[in-house]
């Protein structure tokens, strides 16, 4: 596969991130990009000039583990960036399809074996539920339903949460803190697109944001990525208001490609109440919105 456009834009934006006080090298003046120089870059990978403008043209075809790493010291990545280099790479040699399994189910061909479904029902304390790196959400428990109502609610979103965040606008008010979540999504896709670049439906998903959404374009065109496995996040649910929660995600082991997360609060807190109150409405009839398809 060719993804050659892909590298030189990664590695372009990676370069353009770093200040030359960031890398411990002099100001300079009459600087004409806003981080570092290729030279520059060449230079702290300890690597000829030709040498990496050829890797940022977007070769990485037969480039070496040690290349690559010393390529991610130069331009200072983290994790996250730094796994997605190496599967640029992969897919570079073309080896991404015998060194990963490759999911062919869609959502809609995929289902909760029953065992899974009962963990999900035997938490009840807060929203858990299961999607893949696309953000569709596959499985979920009742209060995890109940908090997901607002996008549930949209036939259109598919119970996909990129969809949700960026084509409805009932998204600003679940999410207070919306530029975050934004960016938060994105980086989640992009990361996706680095492990998976054969995945045709995160293509399609991709191109439909792309065209709908000039905040997703911007974002997507910024070429971040994250790993997504804790933190804090704050949401304003239709039925109880403000909650701040804490979120614990899980690789599933026996589904590769899929996440469990689950939201908690802190306990005593107005959010804890919160979720209590949640799970009160979520057990009244008129509060469950119709079963998704994928779930």
């Amino acid at each position: 596969m060719d993804n050659r456009e892909e590298v030189r834009e990664f590695l372009t934006s990676r370069r353009a991130k770093i200040t030359p006080e960031r890398a411990g090298l002099p100001p300079g003046s009459r600087r004409r990009v806003p981080g570092l120089r290729r030279s520059e870059v060449a230079a702290l990978a300890d690597m000829s000039v030709e040498y990496y403008a050829k890797l940022e043209r977007g070769n990485l075809a037969g480039v070496s583990p040690s290349v690559l790493e010393s390529l991610a010291r130069a331009l200072r990545l983290d994790d996250a960036e730094r796994a997605h280099l190496l599967n640029l790479a992969q897919t570079a040699d073309g080896t991404d399809a015998l060194t990963r399994p490759r999911r062919r189910r869609t959502k809609d061909q995929w289902k909760p074996h029953r065992s899974l479904q009962w963990t999900l029902d035997a938490i009840t304390a807060g929203p858990a539920f299961v999607y893949n790196g696309r953000l569709d959400i596959l499985a979920v428990n009742r209060l995890g339903r109940a908090f997901f109502s607002d996008v549930y609610a949209t036939p259109g979103n598919q119970a996909n949460l990129a969809r949700f965040n960026f084509l409805d606008p009932v998204s600003r008010r679940f999410y207070p803190e919306w530029d975050q979540a934004a960016d938060i999504t994105v980086a989640i896709l992009r990361t996706q697109a680095g492990r998976n670049p054969h995945d045709k439906d995160l293509h399609d998903l991709v191109g439909e944001l792309s065209t709908r959404s000039d905040a997703f374009r911007t974002r997507w065109g910024a070429h971040n990525v994250r790993h997504h496995g804790t933190g804090t996040k704050r949401f304003h649910h239709q039925a109880v208001g403000a909650l701040t929660l804490a979120y614990e995600g899980l690789e599933m082991a026996a589904e590769p490609g899929l996440s469990l997360t689950i939201y908690t609060a802190e306990p005593g807190s107005p959010s804890e109440e919160g979720l209590r109150l949640l799970a009160s409405w979520a057990a009244t009839p008129q509060a469950s919105p119709a079963p998704h398809s994928g779930g």
